[in-house]
């Protein structure tokens, strides 16, 4: 089943680059007493997300922050070195660029897809959360194949 509005975040494990090693990250760290935006991506350096949802969330970062938001974080499942590496390439420096690498964030909230057919295993759907304070205040997910919901300017709207 998957996590709703209302909903706590799940106690996982995710991995960021920091000092140039990855670094395990829980989820209280993460959301724990913080105003937090996470927009998942089913893969880093694919069409959809690397042309629109990455960097509209770069274009806008100071306007959603200026709503109160403590962070941003991108989410694919993919390793810390892959998303290291791609929010460089985007600029997306004022993003905190997490991996999921075993997609056990993703599990846990309920949001995998399959992308076996295009040889991506199992992946993260697309999707934008509001969290306060590990609480899902906001959860917009995409259906297959769109891009409307979880944009930066959607989610600017929703703050």
């Amino acid at each position: 089943m998957a996590i709703k509005e209302g909903d706590r975040v799940p106690a996982a494990t995710l991995h960021t680059m920091r000092d140039g090693k990855p670094t395990a990250v829980t989820t209280a760290e993460l959301f724990d007493g913080k105003k937090v935006v996470l927009f998942a991506v089913p893969g880093a350096f694919t069409p959809t997300c690397s042309m629109a949802h990455l960097p509209g969330y770069v274009v806008h970062a100071d306007a959603i922050k200026a709503k109160g938001v403590d962070s941003i974080i991108c989410l694919s499942v993919n390793d810390a070195f892959v998303m290291d590496a791609w929010g460089k390439g985007a600029n997306a420096e004022h993003l905190l660029m997490v991996g999921d690498g075993n997609g056990q964030f993703t599990a846990a909230v309920g949001l995998e897809m399959d992308g076996s057919g295009f040889g991506l295993g199992k992946r993260s759907q697309r999707y934008a959360m509001i969290v306060d304070d590990g609480v899902v205040t906001k959860l917009a997910v995409e259906a297959p194949g769109k891009f409307e919901v979880s944009k930066a300017e959607a989610v600017l709207e929703a703050l």
